[in-house]
């Protein structure tokens, strides 16, 4: 299915108009929250290895990033069930957007020219979660990944 892009895309500074998406636990959350800022990730697909390990240091430093007044809000291009097969342990918002929607709207988008920018291969040793896994409050303090196994990295494409 083709993705059209939204008349008026997302850049850095701009205000996010207040949404209530529905998470994978059933339960609405609210971008922006009105009580602290949201640190909006944007993940590829829900069995993701490379994902995975970034999710499970952000895991580990939940308290600490809660007590900084920090909400995670975390984004995939899976369906709902899928992720719940890999997610249900999170303790924080997970949101299906198999169409990627989200991603359109927020300028998310995959290209295969991304993988060789050198801002992909900054932030992560997988240009594959770089890419598409981009997060759009990186400067909230959340966790950097660590570097993945050998073996890792994520065979799919976009």
């Amino acid at each position: 299915m083709l993705m059209r892009r939204p008349a008026r895309p997302l850049r850095p500074g701009s205000t996010v108009t207040d949404r209530r998406i529905a998470t994978v636990s059933g339960g609405p959350v609210t971008v922006p929250d009105p009580d602290r800022l949201v640190h909006l990730q944007f993940r590829r697909f829900a069995g993701c290895p490379v994902c995975h390990l970034h999710l499970r240091s952000v895991v580990r430093r939940h308290a600490e990033i809660e007590a900084a007044g920090v909400r995670e809000v975390v984004v995939f291009h899976s369906s709902a069930e899928e992720l719940l097969r890999h997610t249900a342990d999170l303790p924080f918002a997970v949101v299906a957007d198999p169409g990627k929607r989200l991603y359109a709207e927020f300028g998310v988008e995959s290209a295969p020219r991304a993988l060789l920018s050198p801002r992909a291969w900054g932030r992560s040793s997988a240009p594959c979660c770089a890419a598409d896994g981009r997060s759009s409050a990186a400067a909230s303090g959340s966790p950097r990944p660590t570097s993945p196994a050998a073996g890792s990295a994520c065979p799919q494409t976009s």
